[in-house]
């Protein structure tokens, strides 16, 4: 039976976290062990908190289930509130994970380098990326258009990026954060894919947000 303390818990994630973080070689030290010691070391394990009653969440893991893909970029992974779910849910997926910020692509690494060899971390803008054309099968894109300028340059690159699909996810309606600096609704979420170059986009909805499934 999971112990109280980690049962709520993303488990090997916060584990390999802790490991990474504070560059812990003992194998043998329980989840528990490491939860402990990473909150006495002073690390912030909030953000491993399992939170797929989410329901962006959970419709963008009901999608991938349905797509299979044999790997995916996740693109402004930020502190991780679909990114941890995707990995616990698809413990086998190959995942390059993004973000422009250096605090939380290192994060990242530390969960790669605590043992979760199947994460790549990457620190990079999700308006230029570095990689080539058609190089991965599946994009992720959540909760991150909404914060840039330039929404059109990271559709674009997303949109080149993938093989298959993009799955990207937007509030759709007004907030008090202040970083929320686009609105869209379906119709413009829709074209701002298409006039980049998608075949098609499909709109969804669930509480609070839009989800569209891009074809590449």
């Amino acid at each position: 039976m999971p112990h109280e303390e980690t049962s709520h818990y993303y488990e090997p994630l916060v584990a390999a976290f802790v490991r990474g973080r504070l560059k812990l070689d003992q194998d043998k030290l329980t989840t528990l062990e490491l939860i402990r010691i990473g909150l006495a070391s002073g690390l912030r394990l909030h953000k491993f908190k399992r939170n797929i009653e989410l329901p962006r969440v959970r419709s963008v893991l009901g999608t991938l289930r349905g797509l299979s893909p044999q790997n995916l970029m996740d693109i402004g992974s930020g502190r991780g509130t679909f990114l941890w779910a995707l990995l616990d849910a698809f413990p086998q997926l190959t995942v390059t994970a993004l973000d422009r910020s250096e605090r939380r692509a290192a994060d990242i690494a530390a969960v790669r380098r605590g043992g979760i060899e199947n994460l790549s971390s990457v620190l990079m803008d999700a308006c230029t990326l570095g990689f080539a054309d058609k190089c991965v099968d599946v994009v992720t894109l959540l909760e991150v258009i909404e914060h840039l300028e330039r929404p059109n340059q990271a559709a674009a690159e997303a949109v080149r990026v993938a093989r298959r699909f993009v799955i990207v996810s937007v509030p759709s309606k007004e907030d008090t954060n202040p970083e929320h600096i686009q609105l869209f609704d379906g119709k413009s979420l829709e074209h701002t894919f298409l006039d980049v170059g998608a075949r098609s986009v499909k709109v969804g909805y669930v509480p609070n947000h839009i989800i569209a499934l891009v074809k590449v």
